[in-house]
């Protein structure tokens, strides 16, 4: 194995490396829509000012939009404005092809120039091919890059193809696409990117659990009561309204990003810190998740949508009122939801999740409380103040880890109050995390697949929401309301509250 595809940044025992990119080509499908320009180019112009990309490099950029190389070298320059030098030279190697993505003559103009490509940077038959195009259209690329033959690697180099989610819109579809892909393309070839898991905090999860002998021995039944996950958005739709119709809350967050999340934090120790060892385990996590039934949703989810209301002083317009929204609109825009484990370690502890737009602040957290002591040596009036401990991972925007314990106040009478010990990343490492996107580029490049998502971990996530997605289909639970900037409606306190619990303000 080379340094090159490495699953970790290891080559020895007790020696690090930095991983680069081989030589090769990175084809962008939906090169001149916002993912490209506001997300992959600035994020490639990172690996470049890092030293991370290789000098035989091109970017190829393919979309319906009648473009040529230029314009299309002008909009790489637009999207990172103040670049390093290395930027300008990847600029030069690259090309733009237009064409409808169902036109064989789009693909035999691709394959052409890649050819080309090869020939002239040395790029060794290296190809990654990234779809970042409305999911409608990922069967007929994969389809149309096979009838080519780029789905095929060269004599040693490497094809692969990365999607963006969502992968399906309920279970069935996602098990279709996931055949169509197969016709073209081996499991090892297909990553399915979430960017979520490309966030230092969620990988820091590995870390905190299995480099800390404090933390491990903890992290069971015995200890922790509950867990609380929380993706909470200050904004709406943004504009978007049209493709959050089809969407919602359930479809857009919980089924990906918390199911990436929750399985990180549920997770047995894998036996090594590599793709299938991680993965295995992530599997194993979500297989242990009770799959509802049908006629237990109403009991265990609550849906709701955002009305008009305040947001950080601002006033915003309710769901309905945004553009390309229904006016009568049925789409979910929070999610709350009650899960249970069956396995050893988690067996009789609940899973509490909520996600939703125009909250009242930006937050993404997990939150594992501890157990209350079973005694307290000391009348309940000197610890009115203590609340049991609790270790929260936030993800975004603050990135790092708080644990909640308690102390004594000081002073002459013995009061106890909870305090918090706090870890930032900025303040520890003096530097910004990289971009999700930085990092999940280099890996699906090198041929990393340890932080994308295999083909069983989708299959399991639709398997778990599925139950909510066929009862709201059929109107199994009402549609709640709540005021933008409030924490979601009333039906979600009371589904934490009825177990004698609370939902934590972050």
């Amino acid at each position: 194995m080379t340094d090159a595809t490495l699953p970790v940044n290891v080559l020895a025992e007790g020696m690090e490396t930095v991983r680069r990119a081989p030589p090769g080509v990175l084809v962008v499908f939906g090169a001149s829509g916002d993912l490209t320009h506001r997300k992959l180019l600035p994020a490639l112009e990172h690996l470049s000012r890092r030293r991370l990309l290789p000098a035989a490099f091109s970017i190829v950029g393919v979309a319906r939009t009648e473009m040529s190389d230029d314009g299309f070298k002008g909009l790489m320059a637009e999207a990172v404005p103040n670049a390093g030098p290395g930027w300008a030279e990847i600029i030069k190697n690259s090309a733009y092809v237009s064409g409808d993505y169902s036109h064989p003559n789009t693909f035999k103009q691709l394959k052409s120039r890649l050819k080309s490509i090869d020939e002239a940077l040395g790029t060794g038959g290296n190809r990654t091919f990234y779809l970042a195009t409305v999911p409608d259209v990922f069967q007929e690329v994969a389809a149309a890059l096979g009838k080519v033959g780029l789905n095929h690697p060269e004599p040693g180099g490497a094809s692969r193809l990365v999607i963006e989610k969502p992968f399906g819109r309920d279970r069935e579809s996602a098990r279709e696409l996931d055949t169509a892909l197969h016709a073209v393309f081996a499991e090892n070839q297909i990553y399915r990117i979430d960017h979520y898991l490309g966030k230092e905090t969620v990988q820091n999860v590995l870390a905190l659990r299995f480099a800390n002998a404090i933390f491990e021995p903890l992290w069971t039944r015995n200890y922790i009561d509950h867990v609380q996950v929380t993706v909470a958005e200050t904004v709406g739709v943004e504009k978007r309204g049209s493709f959050y119709e089809k969407a919602g809350a359930l479809r857009d967050i919980v089924q990906n990003h918390v199911m990436q999340v929750l399985s990180l934090t549920l997770m047995e120790p894998p036996g090594t810190i590599d793709a299938d060892g991680i993965r295995d385990e992530k599997v194993k996590a979500l297989r242990s998740v009770v799959v509802p039934s049908v006629e237990q949703v109403a009991n265990i989810a609550v849906r709701a949508q955002y009305d008009s209301g305040w947001v950080e002083g601002i006033a915003v317009p309710g769901y309905r009122q945004e553009e390309g929204v229904s006016r009568d609109s049925q789409t979910e825009t929070y999610v709350a939801l009650k899960l249970t484990v069956d396995n050893w370690r988690w067996a009789g502890v609940p899973i509490y999740i909520r996600t939703g737009k125009r909250l009242p602040k930006r937050v993404t957290e997990v939150a594992l409380q501890f157990k209350a002591v079973p005694h307290l040596a000391f009348p309940k009036a000197a610890a009115t103040g203590l609340n049991p401990n609790a270790l929260v991972m936030r993800i975004q925007p603050d990135e790092g880890v708080t644990l909640r314990f308690g102390a004594k106040v000081p002073g002459q009478a013995f009061m106890v109050r909870d305090v918090l010990m706090d870890f930032s990343y900025g303040a520890a490492f003096l530097e910004e995390p990289p971009d999700a996107y930085e990092r999940l580029l280099l890996d699906a490049m090198v041929g990393d697949p340890t932080l994308f998502i295999r083909r069983d971990e989708v299959d399991i996530a639709w398997g778990i929401v599925q139950p909510l997605l066929d009862a709201w289909a059929n109107d199994g639970a009402p549609l709640a309301g709540y005021a933008a900037g409030s924490w979601g409606p009333r039906q979600a306190d009371t589904l934490i509250e009825r177990d004698g619990r609370q939902w934590r303000t972050p």
